[in-house]
């Protein structure tokens, strides 16, 4: 499987829709230098996505500076929840930079207060108490600090993790062990042996167990018991609403139990939405779409639509557990008025809703193409505007990566950017202000794409 892609403009057909236009080579040729540099400047894990040069982009479209326009289908992996470069984003910051106020450490700022303020009075009420900090891995980080942190409180012993196998949640020391892809972690080499994971509870699991998904989560504790997991040592329990690499939701009722046991041997639950906050799923944050109510709830990307900023949001008696968590760039000034301006966009604009409603088309166009597919498509999952489809080689269970790398390269010179998972699935998360005819379109050039990768190899 290649690193990246290559760097050979491609010959296109023009085309020009109210959506999206492509009238040269792509990437253009022009734009070959600046990549090239990069590549020479950078190490290749910064270049392992479609070769567009980003010149400018405005609420569901890039441009990339030579006239061609292109569907944005990932939202820069859901940052731009409410569109690129929403006017009054855009103003917030402009106007914060006139002030002059760049940065103030955690001294306190009129635009902080004004963010926070708000971000408490839209969330549940139970949730009374934040920290900003900037990046998601800062968020979990702090998460895992605080979990073990009140866990002691109860005893020494009480500082055990648990996670779920598939999970990611950051790319630092602590946040990779939290995650559970062995694969990214093998360099920490003395991982935290109070750091264990359960499997996920896809559907194929739950059916394939014969139990059902309550029983399920029991059962699997029972078997991490064998591996010498004390449950009375459970600090915290932290989860994603789904894997974003497939967009796979939990079952309510493995849920309910998970909360139930938890309730019962003192175990704070956080919940990681830094993917699937601020209307993604169709609710403010994934986790409202089970019954439950987490300790912690870790938020980034979307909370700003543009500047670096993230939060943990929690009660107070949980996170006012230890004076030192702070931030240098917690709560920068510019940050904090996109994100003010950015969630009271979310809000009187109604994406949340219209998240939710734009979902059940995605969700239904995406069930036909499975139709006409069903032994390359193998599985579906959408919920609001994140879907992931998976595609299978023919005769086996195994994702076909190199088929979905080929698909999301071929719709970028058709005019659709796509995000590359590397694991065999396209992942659809588009900003929420996409209109749906644009959704739509980016689909069926999808399956244009895919019609002529098989005409190709009759």
């Amino acid at each position: 499987m290649k690193i990246h892609y290559d760097l050979i403009p491609q010959e296109t057909k023009n085309i020009k829709t109210k959506h999206r236009e492509v009238c040269t080579p792509i990437p253009h040729p022009d734009t070959i230098e600046i990549i090239k540099d990069l590549r020479f400047y950078e190490t290749d894990s910064m270049h392992d996505q479609l070769p567009i040069l980003w010149d400018s982009a405005k609420d569901y479209q890039i441009f990339d500076g030579y006239g061609n326009c292109f569907i944005d289908l990932t939202s820069t992996i859901f940052v731009a929840n409410i569109g690129h470069s929403h006017p009054k984003v855009v103003q917030a910051i402009e106007n914060s930079c006139k002030k002059p106020l760049l940065n103030n450490y955690y001294y306190p700022s009129r635009e902080r207060r004004d963010f926070v303020k708000r971000l408490i009075e839209v969330t549940p009420s139970y949730l009374d108490k934040c920290i900003l900090y900037t990046t998601g891995s800062e968020t979990t980080e702090a998460a895992f600090k605080t979990m073990r942190q009140n866990g002691r409180k109860i005893s020494k012993e009480k500082i055990v993790i648990l996670s779920f196998l598939g999970s990611f949640h950051g790319k630092t020391t602590g946040s990779q062990q939290l995650g559970g892809k062995a694969a990214g972690k093998e360099w920490i080499v003395n991982q935290d042996k109070d750091i264990y994971h359960l499997p996920f509870p896809t559907e194929w699991y739950v059916k394939e167990s014969g139990l059902s998904a309550d029983e399920l989560f029991l059962r699997d504790l029972k078997e991490l018991e064998k591996l010498g997991l004390v449950f009375k040592n459970v600090a915290g329990i932290i989860m994603e609403p789904y894997q974003g690499w497939g967009a796979l939701f939990y079952p309510q009722p493995y849920i309910d139990a998970m909360v139930k046991w938890a309730k019962e041997n003192q175990v704070l639950i956080t919940v990681d939405e830094v993917q699937a906050g601020f209307g993604r799923t169709g609710r403010l944050f994934g986790f409202e779409h089970y019954n439950m109510e987490p300790d912690l709830v870790c938020m980034g990307k979307a909370i700003s639509s543009s500047i670096p900023l993230s939060a943990i949001l929690g009660r107070g008696e949980i996170l006012n557990i230890d004076p030192s968590m702070n931030s240098t760039h917690g709560g920068n000034p510019l940050a904090c008025a996109a994100s003010l301006a950015s969630l009271n966009v979310l809000i009187d604009e109604k994406l949340v809703e219209q998240s939710f409603v734009k979902g059940k088309v995605l969700e239904e166009e995406l069930l036909k193409w499975q139709k006409e597919y069903p032994e390359l498509i193998s599985y579906i999952s959408c919920r609001g505007l994140v879907a992931a489809v998976f595609f299978a080689k023919e005769g086996s269970d195994k994702l076909d990566i190199e088929l979905v790398d080929e698909l999301i390269y071929r719709a970028m010179l058709k005019g659709v950017n796509s995000v590359r998972t590397l694991s065999g699935t396209i992942k659809f998360g588009p900003p929420l202000s996409i209109p749906e005819d644009a959704l739509v379109e980016a689909i069926n050039v999808y399956k244009e794409c895919l019609v002529e990768i098989l005409e190709e190899k009759k």
